[in-house]
């Protein structure tokens, strides 16, 4: 099943897509503007309409992968080569792999296009991955359990306010039994959703008490990865 999407420009899907990888399999500007686009074996369809707004779109689609992360850095390659960064707010944007607690604890991505479709991206089936609580029987921490709430209101539900007020909350009230790593997690994300609802300030402050935090060699080990993007959402509020 191929998906066929609404868009305000075909010309423009065209040129936001090529440097994501796809290639171009039909298109027509008469007698109705439509694109067809393959990437491997994902097929995307676009037909304009005249006066289409993103802030409009109730388009979606889902693609289902055996692994998100490749899909998402070459993307996110793509993406960074247009924009100079990844695009986190407005249209075009992306969010991030994380698991989804509405999804089996599988991991998903979403891309939003330039006419406001969301190309929803989800591990195939087969077990959660290997760092997921669940996954190893162990109980998630207050931090953990609402990073995970939020992942689900922000990426999922696109309700980004909701979800920083949810990480807000869980901060203010973190216990003993939440982890450095539970910290920088949260704090990661945090400062992420600020940048979405563009409120430079907090998302500074949440990328500094990252930075308080203090952290041992082998903590900064356990939090690379989040580490990494905390230092990437830095260099872009520094470079804007």
């Amino acid at each position: 099943m191929v998906p066929l999407l609404p868009c305000a420009s075909v010309d423009r899907m065209r040129d936001f897509y090529l440097p994501l990888g796809f290639d171009v399999t039909y298109q027509q500007h008469r007698p109705n503007p439509y694109l067809a686009l393959r990437r491997e074996g994902l097929d995307l369809h676009y037909f304009g309409i005249d006066g289409f707004v993103a802030e409009d779109s109730y388009g979606s689609c889902l693609v289902l992968v055996p692994d998100t992360e490749p899909l998402f850095e070459a993307f996110a390659a793509g993406l960074r080569g247009q924009f100079g960064r990844l695009p986190l707010t407005g249209f075009p944007r992306i969010t991030r792999p994380r698991r989804r607690a509405n999804a089996g604890g599988l991991s998903g991505f979403s891309l939003i296009d330039p006419s406001g479709n969301w190309i929803r991206v989800l591990r195939n089936g087969g077990e959660v991955e290997d760092d997921d609580a669940v996954a190893r029987g162990a109980p998630a921490s207050r931090l953990g359990k609402a990073h995970d709430n939020a992942v689900v209101l922000a990426d999922s539900k696109g309700d980004v306010e909701q979800a920083a007020k949810i990480l807000r909350g869980a901060l203010s009230r973190r216990g003993p039994q939440d982890s450095r790593a539970d910290q920088v997690r949260t704090l990661a994300f945090l400062a992420e959703l600020y940048v979405r609802l563009e409120d430079v300030n907090r998302a500074r402050d949440a990328i500094d008490r990252v930075s308080s935090l203090g952290l041992s060699p082998p903590e900064r080990d356990e939090s690379a990865a989040e580490l990494a993007r905390v230092d990437e959402l830095r260099t872009d509020l520094t470079d804007g």
